[in-house]
Parts: structure tokens; C-alpha cells; sequence
């Protein structure tokens, strides 16, 4: 295979890309992600790395980000390790075009570009962790994947359909664990605690390469109580005391294995073994009598998570055949047990007697299992063009059972009413995919990529004990996309970059069948069996300069979501005390704006860098129900200092989200805006962290000390999908890292 493909690197330019890892590494906080710091290297005013080729998620193939085709965040173990984060979500807050979803310690989830949910596709080792029976807003969780064994995580900014299928409309994130390791026994040791719920986390990795044997596992458990938030104002919502944020804490453990066995050099075969276990993990929520006397009180909790998952597969490079010089082969099984608890108060205010109200509590058990595969191979077909094509499948197979009470009090004695009826049928979901991606070298200056998709979806719901009277149904949805991407250098520094592509996602199994009281507790949601999937066309064009002391990068995009899928009121019809809502097609929905980002590296290991995003959601349909689930813009700033020797460094962030307008801006007669108020305030977070190694031994043992003080200045604060149903962010705290490796 042409070495242009794995590595592409203009004549004379090796120097420059040396020194673009130096910059990377060291001072490229929004997009650093490619080799740590050799233990006994000593570091000067030009600093020399040598950079590995990562695999992008954007095109499947290796290559340096100056020529990737689409805007790509990368994030290395180097810099994981020093936010100390709780999941890989964490990591995101900084990063430009994307916001992060919920609170607490594992139930962070991305938004990318304004949308999130099941428009965002989230992988692990490119395959696909996102479920059908997840509700559209929320999507799966990123902590299913241990972030203490996580070598890195690419985030695509923009569509990807060609190459992952449904659900890849608004984002990719892949999550990247290691597949190969040194000979010999090689090993590290954690321990994490966090003054935000006195968290306490421990951690053991392991690996080992014994002759054509590789061996790589690790375990962790955590114990999280639930955070504080600080007292302070936040719009029209005023905390007079720090206040407890109910269920943002969690107990976890995770345990991975994986067994590598080499033939040769060219032919690999591998399986791994994963658990997640979490219990008492919730979406958090304030009592509203700190801040909206007589409010409805709404509580989601996960009391039980339980996702076990066994992966194989074989690579094979080299091959020298007709149809592939490399085949990846991979499989999976997983289940995914959850019981999920929602209590909603409604209280009847001053028209009722006092603690007058309805209480609705509603337990959902859901059993879904899962089988898939992928199977690619790359093959060079021509000098200068290399074809990726493949075809992946998989099947979900959703079990569910629900006990739903419903509470009249204030009136007498409580009158109780119990359901059983289950909120979702038995159902399958099944996708399968056949997909062609043409890479071509085009005069030595330009990148051409081409790639189309076929997929096939088939939903089908059974008979149900409790729903008798819901006939099984069968839904179909197939579609084909495109896509095209362009990288032209410029000079050696300056590449502009275009692209253009269509998207899909089909609508789950909660959208198409789903009947109950919604998660927000604000309304019980309808069936419609009529949905259609959701389509789109996406444009970015921006461009790149790289030298090895500046990274600048600037993008305008365009996302046009034809027959989006929204959740809007049924008029004149209630169920029970709720307003009854349903998802429905819309015309259009647009997400456009702009990414700019930069870093500098300067003398004495300092360095500056930053980013500004601009955003604007518009649903076409209804100019006056905004999308509004994502910050319009955002600013952030860092300065670094790094020891020149790598014996310590030191960092300061700052992020600052500007005002938006929600979704109640505009209100329907008779609507009331959230507590918070009409207008999303914005805010302005710092951070300070910093790290030490306190050892280093001959041998190659080492212990680092990292520790990070956020939300400097204990301001008050919510990110803004989590500003109307008001979930704010912890207080002031301290998180300290011990890491003793070997």
C-alpha cells in the first residue's frame, strides 16, 4: 500500500511535521492528541517529536491532521491524564463547536454542533455504541468505556454517514482503547479524589507482549455522592445557600480484557471482554423550593445499569489479493440492562389545599441485547487510489416491562392508580449497510474523497403482555448517501479544505413507538407509527495553516435537517393531568456557524492557544419554537507552561458561553418560561491545573502527581442543555490524581 495514504508528507517537510507534534503535544489543548513525551528526552527552545499516524475516524485512514478533510478534534492518554476527568465527556467542554449534556459523574454526554442525542454516533474502537431503545435527546453514555483505559478520542465535527450510517448526522465520537503493546509486563496504578461529592475512584491497568501473545486489561471503582452547587444567581433562579444537586453521584466498576494473538506480522486475531456496572446514577435535579417555591419537581434515575459486552476479530494487512491488500473483521455481543426510575410532583399551587398535587412514579425495566459486526478492506487500486468499502449490520433486540402509579393527593386520602402497561413494545431494530469511500492523490497538492452508502432498516414490534391491544407493526426505511471531500495545500503550511455530503438517521424505537409520561416529566408523549427519517446536507469550508509554531484552523458550516424530528404539543388532548406531546417530521431544521481555533507556541515552554465558536439554530417550520439546545457562542483561552525538562507543567483555562434565547422565548398562549427565565444567561468558568513527576527510575517507573481546581471563581452556573430543566454545575473544587506506573 502507497505509503502517501498512511502518511501524506510534502517534499522537504518532515521537519515541519517534527515540529508540529511539538506543538501538539504541548500546547494545542483543543486538538492535542498525538505522542507523549519520551521519559528521557530533554527539551529545548526547537522541540523534536517524532509523530506515530493515528487513525481518523473521519476517513478511515492514517493521517496527520493538517490533512484531514473534515474539522477533527483529537484528544491524546497524555492530555486525558491531566484533566482528570470523569468520563471522556469531560474532556469536550473546550473544545470548539462542541457542549456537553447532564451532570454528574457518568451521565455527561456530547452535543456536537448543536445537536445531540441519537444524531450523535458514539463508537468504541469504530464500532458503534449507540443503542435504539436510548430516547432521542439523551443517546448512549461515553462512561460505558473506562476513560482510565482510553489512548485517545477522536471527535468528527459533522456528518459521517458514508462510513458509520444512521445516526452519524450531526457528529462522530470515537472512543480508541489499545490494541498492541510492548513486550513485556507493563502496568499502572491509580488513585482519584475530588472534593465535588467526595469522590473517591481507584484504577489498575495492566499489558503485556509475551512472544505472539498480547495481553492488556485493567479495572476501576468509583464512589461519587452527589455535588454541591455554590449559591449565587443564575438568570432569574437565586440559590441563597450551596445546595445539594440530588443523584449526580454514582457507584461503578468496570473490568476489560483483551487477547491479541499474532501469527505474523501481517495476520492478527483478537477478543475482549467488557463490563459496566452503575448504580444510583441520576440526571440530577434541585429541589425546586430552593429556587421555584411550589414548582414541579422532577427526579430520573438509573437505581441499576448492568452492560456486558464481548468483541473478536481478525486484521489482516499486506494481503496482495484482487479485492484487498487489508482486511479488518470485527464482531460484537452485548446486553444492556437498565432500570430506570422517574418521579414527577406536580403541585396544585394556591388553587388546592396545601401539598395538594399529582405524583406520578414510573419504574422501567429494559432488557436489550445486541449482535453486529463490520467487516472493511482497503485496497489500492491505481497509483494515487485507494478504496475503503465494506459492509456492516446490526440488530437490537428490546425487552420491557413498567409499573407506573399515579397519586392524587391534597384531596382526602391519596387516591392511587397502578399501570402496568409496558411504555414500549417487545421490538427489534435492525440495520445493515454496504459502503465504498475512493481516496485520490490528485497532482501531489489534493486529496479527493469520494464515498457513497446503501442501508436497510427494519423495525419490528411483537405481541406484549400489558399491550394487547397494540397490534405488531413493521417499519422499513432505506437510504442512500453521499459525500465529497477535498484538501488542497496551499503551500507546505496552508491547506483549504471543502466538503459536501448527505446524511441520515432513522428514527428508534423510542421515537416510533414510545408511550408514556416524558423523562422531563413536563408532558406524557403519543405514538407515531408515521415518522420518517430524518435527512440532511452538510457543507463545510474552511482552511488550515500548521508550521511548527503556529496551529491556526478556521471553518463555516451548514447543516440543512430535511424531516427533522421534533417533539411538538398535540393540541386539545391530555392524558391524565399531562399535555400530550409526539414527535413529528418537520420541514427543516438548520444548524450553521463558525470555528475558529488557534495555538501558538512560544520560547521557555510557554504557550497560548483558544478557540471561538459562533452558532445559530433555526427550525424552519415554526420560527417561533427555536431549536435552542446548544450555547450560540463561545469563547475560550488558555496559557501553559511546561518545564523544559517535563519534570512539571502548569495551566490556566477560561471559557466564557454568551446569552441565549430558549425555546419558551417566544411562548404559545398560556406557556410559562422555565425558572431560569426567558433568556439562557451566559457565564464564564476558569480552571487551573497543574502536574509533577515526582519520580522517574532507571527501569522505567514512574509517579506523577496531576491536580485541577475548576470553577475558580465558584460561580454559579448551568451549561445550557441543562439550564431550563435546571441542573447546575458543582461549586469550586479540588480533583487530586496519584498515577504510579511501571
Amino acid at each position: 500500500m502507497s505509503s502517501r495514504f498512511v502518511r501524506r508528507t510534502a517534499p522537504g517537510s518532515a521537519g515541519r511535521f517534527a515540529g508540529l507534534g511539538a506543538l501538539i503535544l504541548l500546547c494545542w489543548t483543543p486538538f492535542a492528541g498525538f505522542a507523549q513525551q519520551p521519559a528521557d528526552s530533554v527539551l529545548s527552545d526547537t522541540l523534536v517529536y517524532e509523530i506515530d499516524p493515528v487513525v481518523v475516524t473521519a476517513t478511515r485512514t492514517a493521517r496527520p491532521v493538517s490533512q484531514i478533510p473534515q474539522p477533527v478534534s483529537l484528544i491524546n492518554r497524555a492530555r486525558i491524564q491531566e484533566k482528570v476527568a470523569n468520563t471522556v465527556s469531560d474532556l469536550f467542554r473546550d473544545l470548539p463547536g462542541v457542549d456537553v449534556n447532564g451532570v454528574g459523574a457518568n451521565q455527561a454526554r456530547p452535543i456536537i454542533r448543536g445537536q445531540r442525542g441519537q444524531r450523535i454516533l458514539l463508537l468504541q474502537d469504530g464500532i458503534r455504541l449507540n443503542n435504539s431503545r436510548r430516547q432521542q435527546d439523551f443517546g448512549e453514555l461515553p462512561a460505558l468505556v473506562d476513560v482510565a483505559g482510553v489512548e485517545r478520542v477522536e471527535v468528527v465535527r459533522g456528518p459521517s454517514s458514508v462510513l458509520y450510517g444512521t445516526d452519524a448526522i450531526g457528529g462522530v465520537l470515537n472512543i480508541v482503547t489499545p490494541s498492541r503493546v510492548a513486550d513485556g509486563i507493563h502496568g499502572s496504578l491509580g488513585y482519584r479524589f475530588g472534593t465535588a461529592g467526595d469522590q473517591k475512584k481507584y484504577t489498575a491497568r495492566f499489558s503485556g507482549g509475551f512472544g505472539r501473545f498480547d495481553l492488556i486489561g485493567g479495572a476501576t471503582y468509583r464512589d461519587a455522592n452527589p455535588f454541591s452547587a455554590p449559591e449565587g444567581s443564575f438568570g432569574n433562579i437565586t440559590l441563597a445557600n450551596d445546595v445539594r444537586v440530588q443523584d449526580s453521584g454514582v457507584q461503578d466498576e468496570s473490568f476489560d480484557l483483551r487477547l491479541g494473538y499474532r501469527f505474523s506480522d501481517d495476520h492478527r486475531v483478537f477478543v475482549k471482554g467488557e463490563r459496566y456496572a452503575a448504580d444510583e446514577a441520576g440526571f440530577g435535579w434541585v429541589d425546586p423550593e430552593e429556587f421555584n417555591p411550589g414548582g414541579a419537581r422532577t427526579q430520573i434515575l438509573y437505581p441499576r445499569q448492568r452492560f456486558n459486552k464481548l468483541t473478536f476479530g481478525y486484521g489482516g494487512q499486506e494481503l496482495g489479493t484482487a479485492l484487498a491488500d487489508r482486511l479488518d473483521f470485527t464482531g460484537y455481543v452485548q446486553s444492556n440492562e437498565r432500570t430506570f426510575g422517574f418521579d414527577l410532583f406536580t403541585s396544585f399551587g394556591p388553587m388546592g389545599p396545601p401539598g395538594a398535587g399529582i405524583a406520578i412514579e414510573t419504574v422501567n425495566y429494559t432488557d436489550l441485547d445486541t449482535y453486529g459486526f463490520r467487516l472493511e478492506a482497503k485496497k489500492l487500486a491505481a497509483q494515487g487510489v485507494l478504496l475503503t468499502y465494506g459492509v456492516d449490520l446490526f440488530r437490537d433486540d428490546a425487552v420491557n416491562a413498567d409499573t407506573a402509579t399515579t397519586t392524587l393527593l391534597g384531596f382526602g386520602p391519596p387516591q392511587e392508580e397502578t399501570s402496568t402497561s409496558p411504555t414500549l413494545p417487545d421490538a427489534t431494530y435492525r440495520s445493515i449497510g454496504a459502503f465504498l469511500q475512493g481516496e485520490l492523490e490528485l497532482g501531489g497538492r489534493a486529496t479527493l474523497i469520494l464515498g457513497g452508502r446503501v442501508q436497510d432498516i427494519k423495525a419490528e414490534s411483537r405481541s406484549t403482555s400489558g399491550l394487547e391491544d397494540l397490534e405488531p407493526d413493521t417499519k422499513d426505511d432505506r437510504s442512500v448517501v453521499g459525500a465529497a471531500n477535498l484538501v488542497f495545500d496551499v503551500t507546505d503550511d496552508l491547506s483549504l479544505i471543502t466538503s459536501v455530503g448527505r446524511a441520515f438517521r432513522a428514527p428508534n424505537l423510542i421515537e416510533w413507538l414510545f408511550e408514556g409520561p416524558t423523562p422531563e416529566g413536563n408532558g406524557f408523549q403519543v405514538r407515531n407509527p408515521d415518522l420518517r427519517a430524518e435527512t440532511s446536507v452538510n457543507y463545510d469550508v474552511g482552511a488550515r495553516f500548521v508550521n511548527d509554531r503556529v496551529f491556526l484552523e478556521g471553518f463555516y458550516f451548514r447543516n440543512t435537517v430535511n424531516d427533522g424530528i421534533r417533539i411538538e404539543k398535540v393540541e386539545g388532548l391530555t392524558v391524565g393531568e399531562l399535555d400530550a406531546y409526539r414527535n413529528v417530521n418537520v420541514d427543516e431544521l438548520l444548524f450553521q456557524g463558525v470555528e475558529l481555533a488557534g495555538d501558538v507556541f512560544l520560547p521557555q515552554g510557554f504557550s497560548v492557544g483558544g478557540n471561538h465558536t459562533w452558532m445559530d439554530t433555526e427550525n424552519k417550520s415554526s420560527s417561533n419554537r427555536p431549536i435552542g439546545e446548544s450555547f450560540s457562542s463561545k469563547v475560550t483561552g488558555r496559557l501553559r507552561y511546561r518545564e523544559p525538562g517535563g519534570r512539571f507543567w502548569a495551566e490556566y483555562a477560561v471559557r466564557r458561553n454568551g446569552d441565549r434565547k430558549d425555546d419558551f422565548l417566544l411562548q404559545e398562549p398560556g406557556e410559562e418560561p422555565p425558572p431560569v427565565g426567558e433568556i439562557l444567561p451566559g457565564f464564564t468558568t476558569m480552571d487551573l491545573r497543574g502536574g509533577v513527576t515526582l519520580f522517574r527510575t532507571r527501569n522505567g517507573q514512574t509517579a506523577r502527581l496531576t491536580a485541577a481546581v475548576t470553577n475558580l471563581t465558584n460561580e454559579l452556573y448551568a451549561e445550557f442543555s441543562n439550564a431550563s430543566f435546571f441542573r447546575p454545575e458543582p461549586r469550586r473544587a479540588l480533583t487530586v490524581s496519584l498515577d504510579w506506573s511501571f
